[in-house]
């Protein structure tokens, strides 16, 4: 179904953050400095949402949606609102990443469980561990846990972080077996290959576990996890003022532009912070940057991720 109304994109997954509310503060959470920060919207606005993804299915063959946050269960009608148009234009995976803490109320729970299999969510991705567990309660966790296993919802896993590789012998990797262990009655797989990236709240707070480990600041961005090459973007990210994200980009905002016109506009090329990182990585963006007045210490980060996304928060790149 793929046309050629982008020279630069093939999208073939859509991210909606949800919202940047939560009630966790996690030291290994990629998004860290966003989470509970004011705004003039506390979530994604669902028309908006629903629209975007009716017309990029006319264009792309999009086999993914995910809702994440934050936590996106806060605002459950919203991302019922979001799946339900993925089904009906036949997304094949309809995912959500929660920590399973939006409530303390059991009936509540139960009714959001049954109401996501009703939108057609078909893979659940529930984070239990260490992290989260540091200031999320675990017994709400274990009931919705029950919850979604009662009404049968599919592709659902347990998602712990572990710190380095599941065997590791650390402080964090042991408390998040001991937590795993209190699933262990309910009949839920673990899923498997969720190792924390150096990023985000893990740079300041997990450093000491990196040790050793140089920013390669000259790295090509399509070869980091989660990363797309600027030219060729197969992901994107609608965050909850609506503005449209190409990893730290904003090339646009759904709710004063029709995404297909977005889409369509998008050229890196002609964007010269995105230009310089596709042609010579973050180093020639941070000197970008310097000839436009803006100048970081990135001595204070820990991944290539991270100085991008400041420098392009600070330059206010590619807004619309």
């Amino acid at each position: 179904m793929s046309t050629n109304i982008s020279k630069y994109m093939k999208i073939n997954r859509i991210e909606f953050v949800v919202t940047w509310q939560c009630g966790g503060r996690c030291k290994h959470c990629q998004i860290g400095a966003q989470i509970n920060k004011s705004g003039s919207h506390f979530h994604v606005l669902a028309d908006y949402a629903v629209e975007a993804i009716r017309k990029l299915s006319t264009v792309f063959e999009i086999f993914s949606v995910m809702t994440f946050g934050g936590e996106p269960l806060y605002y459950p009608d919203v991302v019922t609102a979001i799946h339900r148009a993925a089904t009906e234009c036949g997304v094949e995976t309809r995912q959500i990443i929660t920590n399973g803490y939006f409530t303390n109320s059991a009936k509540k729970s139960e009714s959001v469980s049954q109401a996501l299999v009703t939108a057609g969510v078909n893979n659940l991705l529930l984070s239990a561990d260490a992290f989260h567990q540091e200031h999320i309660p675990l017994e709400p966790v274990l009931r919705f846990a029950q919850d979604i296993v009662k009404v049968k919802l599919p592709g659902a896993f347990l998602h712990p972080a572990w710190l380095g590789a599941e065997e590791d012998d650390n402080p964090y990797n042991t408390k998040t077996r001991e937590i795993l262990e209190r699933f262990g009655e309910i009949p839920i797989p673990i899923s498997r290959g969720n190792h924390v990236f150096l990023g985000g709240n893990a740079a300041e707070f997990l450093g000491e576990y990196f040790a050793g480990e140089e920013v390669n600041l000259e790295v090509d961005c399509g070869s980091i996890p989660y990363c797309d090459p600027l030219d060729m973007v197969t992901s994107i990210s609608i965050v909850p003022n609506g503005d449209v994200m190409v990893c730290g980009f904003v090339i646009g905002n759904i709710y004063r532009k029709d995404i297909l016109g977005i889409v369509a506009g998008y050229n890196p090329y002609q964007h010269d912070g995105m230009r310089a990182i596709i042609e010579g990585g973050v180093s020639k963006f941070l000197a970008y940057a310097k000839e436009q007045g803006v100048a970081i210490d990135t001595s204070k980060y820990r991944s290539a991720c991270d100085v991008c996304h400041e420098v392009a928060r600070q330059l206010a790149s590619f807004r619309n």
